[in-house]
Order: C-alpha cells, then structure tokens, then sequence
C-alpha cells in the first residue's frame, strides 16, 4: 500500500495542495480498498490487487484532469448521509449543512408544509424529512436529470419527499394560491459569470452551469422571484430560508426588506462570511 500512497501523492503533486492529496489518499483507499482510519495502519504494507491498482490509477487518472472526486466516486456525504450526485446535480457544501441545521434547529418537532426550491440531488429536503418528520416536504428543480438523482437518493434514505419538474423563473404563483406552505427554503443560482474567473476549475469544468450561476446585470433574481411568490404562497408568518452570495447579503435583505417580510437576518457561515438569509412573512399579511 506504500507504493500506491507514493503513486497517488506523486501523480498529484503540484495539481492541488498537499492537504488535499492527503484527503485524496485516504478517500480513494477508502473507497477502492474499504479502508477505515485504523485500516491505514494496520494495512499500510498490504500489497493490493492488480484490480484494485488499476482501479487506483484511474481515479488519479481523471482527478488529474481535476474532475471533482464526488462525481468519480458518484456519492458524496451530506448531513451525515450518503447522496447519489452525477453532474446533472451541484455538489452538495459544508454550509449548506449548516443551513440544513439551521432550518432543524428552528422547527423541530412542528408539523406542516415545506418546499425546497431548486433541490438538485435533494440533499436538503432530504435531510429536512428525515429530521422533521412532521413536515409534508416537496422538492422542486427545473431539471428532471436532477430530479431523478434527487428520487434514487430518496429512495435510499427511505425520505418521504413529493419531487416535481417546476421552473421558479416561469411559476405562476396565482394558480397555486390554494397551496399554502409553511416554509421555503432555497439555496439558487447566486454565482455572477464574472466571478468564474477567479473559481476553481474542477467547478467551472464539471458542475452544471444552470445552478451555479446569475447574469452579473441581476445578482438577485432568484431571491425577488422567490421572494414574491412567497407572499403569496407562504402561510401568514412563514418563512423563507435562503443561502446566499457572501457578497450580496445587505442588498438581499434589503430586497426582501422591500417587496414585504420582516424578521430578516444575515447569518455568517462558519467561515464568517455572510451566507444565510431568513425571513417572515408578516403575521397580518394575506393575498
């Protein structure tokens, strides 16, 4: 196993930071051989099988070429469960775990309506129904590439979650007016196309362009579309859960601010950098 270590860190070496390649290391010895941390010890001079090998080398192969090892290995972990992801789907992020907790943290134990919006593979509202087994949960996504991921991965957590294809940029919220959700939550598109240039190019070669990024002229156009067919569809004193552009966090609530809610926060993820926004629709507000 030495010399598969030795392989993996010098085929890598000056492609990501030597953090990473330790990362790397032990995900794909993990993932090929089924290695647990104290495996690495009790192993390390195991001589692993040409299958496995070769195997090895593929994978460095493809991470060379800097394909994000979600999409190699085809799962990832998100809030302690294993999701399916293909690049029909964004790569689920830490900080969106910590909106996840967030969202928990504030309804435990209540019971109504919830809709994700732009759920990709599901992993929020995944998560949401399997911690908030009183809510009805639903997903929506414009992609039904993406909605097939978000089923599988439903499937296999035994979630009980209503996915639909559904374009919140064309939503005619008026028809839904009889529809009342108690919760909205959405992490969209907030990346401007000015902004790819300095991203990483596993990110801008692999993950789906549709759910990363905004025309740079309308950094905000998911939050006011969302944010106005809430008021419609969100029961009096509902809420709107957001992750955001670290970048536009003021200019959110003031968005927000502006069309009608109220209770609005900016939350720092854990690197404190501005990226959850909350909202209520008023308590007397009815359309």
């Amino acid at each position: 196993m030495k010399t598969n270590i030795q392989y993996i860190s010098d085929k890598l070496k000056g492609l990501y930071p030597p953090e990473e390649i330790q990362s790397f290391i032990r995900l794909i010895l993990e993932e090929v051989c089924h290695f647990s941390s104290t495996d690495f010890i009790l192993h390390k001079n195991m001589i692993l099988s040409p299958f496995e090998q070769e195997e090895i080398m593929q994978i460095v192969e493809r991470l060379r070429l800097y394909e994000p090892i979600q999409y190699i290995f085809g799962h990832t972990w998100f809030y302690g469960n294993r999701f399916e992801v293909t690049p029909n789907v964004l790569i689920p992020r830490p900080e969106t775990e910590e909106l996840v907790e967030k969202i928990i943290s504030d309804h435990r134990g209540k019971s109504g309506r919830l809709l994700d919006i732009g759920t990709g593979s599901g992993c929020i509202a995944i998560s949401l129904a399997l911690h908030l087994r009183e809510m009805q949960v639903e997903g929506w996504d414009v992609s039904l590439d993406a909605l097939t991921v978000a089923r599988e991965n439903a499937r296999n957590l035994n979630a009980w979650v209503a996915f639909s294809v559904t374009d919140i940029l064309n939503y005619d919220a008026d028809e839904g007016i009889s529809e009342q959700y108690d919760i909205w939550v959405s992490n969209p598109p907030y990346i401007c196309r000015k902004e790819a240039a300095a991203m990483s190019e596993n990110v801008i070669e692999y993950e789906p362009h549709t759910a990363l990024f905004v025309e740079d002229h309308d950094p905000l156009l998911f939050y006011r579309v969302i944010g106005e067919a809430g008021l419609k569809q969100l029961v009096p004193g509902g809420f709107l859960y957001f992750e955001i552009n670290a970048l536009f966090g003021n200019e959110c609530a003031d968005l927000l601010n502006k069309i009608g809610y109220e209770k609005i926060e900016v939350i720092k993820d854990i690197s404190k950098r501005d990226r959850f926004v909350i909202a209520r629709k008023p308590l007397n507000k009815t359309l």
